[in-house]
C-alpha cells in the first residue's frame, strides 16, 4: 500500500462534492485484522442465543436510522430517496431473520456402536467486502450471517459509497463487543491488504467479475464471490407482448440498471416482435420521465461506450442511446433492437438502463443463446408452456432461473453463482453453512462397553 491518500465522493445528482475521507493505512489494515483475531475467541464462545439478540439489537438500530442512511445513499450513489430506504429497511429485515436462523443452526448425527456428530463451528475472521448499488441491504445479509454464528468481520464498503458505510459502522457497531465488527475506508489498495492477509479466515465479496477473480488469486481464505452477470431475458411466442415488454423494462431499468440480476440481454420471438417492441419504447420513455442517475461519470461513459459500439455495429437506439447534457451523471433508458450475439452489449456486464434485445426465429433458438457466455448469475424466461418452463430451468448454467417475473422469490431465498458469477451461496439459511466449518465428533464409550 501506498501513503495515506483521501477518497473524495461526487455526487451522480449534480458532480457537487460530497466529501472526502482519509483512506486506511497499511498499519490500520494490520490494526483491525489483530484486533478482530483478539477478540474472536469470546466472541465464538458466546451462546448462539445472545449473538442472536445481539443481530436483532442491530436491526433495531438500523430501522431507527433508516431514513438518515437512506439520504446518505441518495447524495452518493444516485439512488432514489425512497428506494434507498426500501433497501435499508430490507437489510434489517435480513439481520432479523438471521437473529433467528442463527441460534438454531445445527449439525447432523449419526447413531451406530458409537455416536457420530457434526458441530457447526465459527470460521474466524471474516472480511466482507460490498458494493456501492444496493449498500446496505447487500452488507446486512453478510454481516448478519458471519456475526450470528460466531464470527468476527472486517467490513470494507465500496469507495463509490464510504460515508454510508461509516453510517452503517455507527449505526451497527455498538450492538456488538469490541472488535467483533469493525469498518475501514479505502479503495482496492484496502481491499487487496485485507484479502491477502493471512490473517483472514473468510473473504465475503460483491462486486465485479474482475474484482473477485483478483481476490482468488491473492487470498488463501475460504471464499465467498458474487461476481458480475449477464443475465438472459428470453421472450416466448405465446406470451402478452406488453405485458412481457413491462418485465422486460423492469428488470432493465431498476436502479437504472444497477442491480446485481439486471435483465442484461433480451432474446426475443421474432412472431411478437413488433408489439413487444413498441411496448417496450413506451415504457422507456415512461421510465425517462424521472430519470435516476448512473452512480458516477466514469460508469456512465463505460455503459455508454457498449451503446456506441452495438450501435456501430448495426444496433438501433430506438430510444435513448445518446449521453444527456447538463450536470450529473444522467444516462437515458435505452431500447436497442437488431442486436447480434457477437456485439459487447449482448456478452459483457453492461450495468447500466439498457435493454439489448436479438430476435430469435424459435424458442430452441433462444434458450441456446441464452445458455451462452461465461457468466451464470441468474436468467428469466417468460413463457406460457409448462414444457418450455422446464426445458429453460433445466439447461441454463445459472445458479437462478425465474418463470415469468424478472423479480421476486421466497423470504430467505438463497443464490449460488455459477462460473464467471462467482461461487459459494449467498443469502439465505445456506450462508450460516458458508459461514462456519464442520467439526464430527466420533464419541464412543470406554473399555469397549456397549
Amino acid at each position: 500500500m501506498t501513503a495515506m491518500h483521501a477518497i473524495d465522493v461526487h455526487s451522480p445528482l449534480d458532480d457537487q462534492l460530497v466529501g472526502w475521507l482519509p483512506a486506511a493505512r497499511e498499519d490500520d489494515v494490520t490494526a483491525a485484522l489483530a484486533a478482530a483475531r483478539a477478540a474472536w475467541p469470546d466472541w465464538a464462545a458466546t451462546p448462539a442465543a445472545e449473538r442472536g439478540a445481539a443481530v436483532k439489537a442491530a436491526a433495531a438500530a438500523l430501522r431507527e436510522r433508516a431514513s438518515d442512511l437512506a439520504t446518505v445513499i441518495e447524495t452518493e450513489t444516485g439512488r432514489p430517496f425512497a428506494s434507498a430506504r426500501e433497501g435499508v429497511l430490507a437489510g434489517a429485515g435480513t439481520l432479523e431473520q438471521y437473529a433467528e436462523l442463527g441460534p438454531v443452526h445445527r449439525g447432523r448425527s449419526l447413531l451406530g456402536s458409537a455416536v457420530d456428530f457434526m458441530v457447526p463451528e465459527p470460521r474466524g475472521v471474516v472480511v466482507a467486502l460490498t458494493p456501492w448499488n444496493d449498500p446496505i441491504a447487500v452488507a446486512c445479509g453478510l454481516l448478519g450471517a458471519a456475526l450470528v454464528t460466531g464470527n468476527v468481520v472486517v467490513h470494507k464498503p465500496s469507495e463509490r459509497c464510504p460515508h454510508t458505510g461509516l453510517l452503517l459502522a455507527t449505526v451497527l457497531r455498538p450492538c456488538f463487543p469490541a472488535g467483533v465488527l469493525q469498518t475501514l475506508v479505502g479503495d482496492g489498495q484496502v481491499g487487496s491488504a485485507l484479502v491477502s492477509s493471512s490473517e483472514v479466515d473468510v473473504v465475503a465479496h460483491v462486486g465485479s467479475t474482475a474484482t473477485g477473480r483478483a481476490i482468488a488469486q491473492a487470498s488463501s481464505a475460504k471464499l465467498l464471490l458474487e461476481n458480475g452477470g449477464n443475465d438472459p431475458l428470453l421472450v416466448d411466442d405465446d406470451v402478452d407482448p406488453v405485458w412481457a415488454a413491462a418485465q422486460a423494462a423492469l428488470g432493465a431499468f431498476t436502479n437504472a440498471g444497477q442491480l446485481c440480476t439486471s435483465v442484461e440481454r433480451i432474446y426475443l420471438h421474432k412472431a411478437i416482435a413488433k408489439p413487444f417492441l413498441e411496448a417496450l419504447c413506451a415504457q422507456a420513455r415512461s421510465w425517462n420521465e424521472n430519470p435516476q442517475p448512473l452512480v458516477d461519470i466514469r460508469h456512465r461513459s463505460f455503459v455508454h461506450s457498449q451503446v456506441a459500439d452495438a450501435v456501430g455495429s448495426g444496433a438501433t437506439a430506438l430510444v435513448g442511446g445518446s449521453v444527456p447534457e447538463g450536470r450529473g451523471a444522467y444516462y437515458p433508458a435505452t431500447v436497442l433492437a437488431n442486436c447480434s450475439s457477437a456485439m459487447r452489449v449482448m456478452c459483457e456486464e453492461t450495468f447500466g438502463p439498457v435493454a439489448p434485445v436479438q430476435l430469435v426465429s424459435s424458442f430452441d433458438e433462444g434458450l441456446a443463446e441464452a445458455c451462452s457466455g461465461e457468466y451464470g448469475l441468474a436468467a428469466t424466461v417468460l413463457t406460457s408452456s409448462m414444457e418450455h418452463a422446464q426445458r429453460a430451468w433445466r439447461s441454463l448454467p445459472v445458479g437462478t432461473v425465474k418463470v415469468n417475473a424478472v423479480f421476486g422469490g421466497a423470504p430467505g431465498g438463497a443464490a449460488q453463482p455459477r462460473g464467471a458469477s462467482g461461487t459459494g451461496f449467498g443469502y439465505g439459511p445456506e450462508l450460516l453453512d458458508e459461514m462456519t466449518t464442520t467439526k464430527v465428533v466420533h464419541l464412543g464409550l470406554p473399555n469397549g462397553l456397549s
